[in-house]
């Protein structure tokens, strides 16, 4: 599976759910145990590739911002969530999280930034296809603190001022 038919899958079982990210998590399952085990792996890859890319402090605050909260649990759906909205949000928040107040056409806080079950899409599949668990991807996980300087995450003034767009939007709520 190469990049684009990742993105294709994501991006089909989006609309089709219809922005619901649980839905987005069941489609998904059902998508990937129409593969063979080993394109469930590919996805993964690309999967994990991604969540570890967006492991960064302006796209954690951009989480903060949306969501009124910034635990790790949080921002690690967050992260699921974000790639489950599609190539051109993802990369758009990745290189500017600001942007998400353009990219976003809206956001509802009890339904989106919750991509838990996303993010466990190909390990249901990869066990109902095989019965076993999904085997290391070789993909090394960032450890300690995301890329990018910190700052207090919890600071309205803070994250107001980083994300003039994003709180203009959706940050007052």
């Amino acid at each position: 599976m190469d990049e684009t038919e990742f993105w294709e899958i994501i991006d089909a079982t989006r609309e089709a759910a219809e922005g619901d990210p649980e839905e987005q998590a069941d489609l998904l399952v059902e998508r990937l145990t129409r593969l063979d085990p080993d394109s469930v792996l590919d996805y993964a890859r690309h999967f994990e590739a991604r969540y570890n890319r967006a492991y960064l402090w302006d796209l954690w605050g951009a989480a903060a911002v949306l969501l009124g909260r910034s635990g790790d649990d949080t921002f690690d759906f967050f992260r699921c969530w974000l790639i489950g909205q599609g190539r051109e949000v993802f990369e758009g928040a990745v290189h500017d999280p600001d942007a998400l107040a353009e990219l976003l056409a809206d956001f509802d806080v009890e339904i989106d930034g919750d991509g838990e079950e996303i993010g466990f899409a190909a390990d249901e599949a990869y066990e109902q296809l095989t019965g076993a668990e999904t085997p290391d991807l070789g993909i090394p996980m960032p450890g300690g603190e995301p890329l990018g300087a910190p700052f207090d995450l919890e600071d309205d003034g803070v994250l107001a001022a980083r994300f003039p767009r994003l709180w203009e939007r959706f940050g007052a709520a």
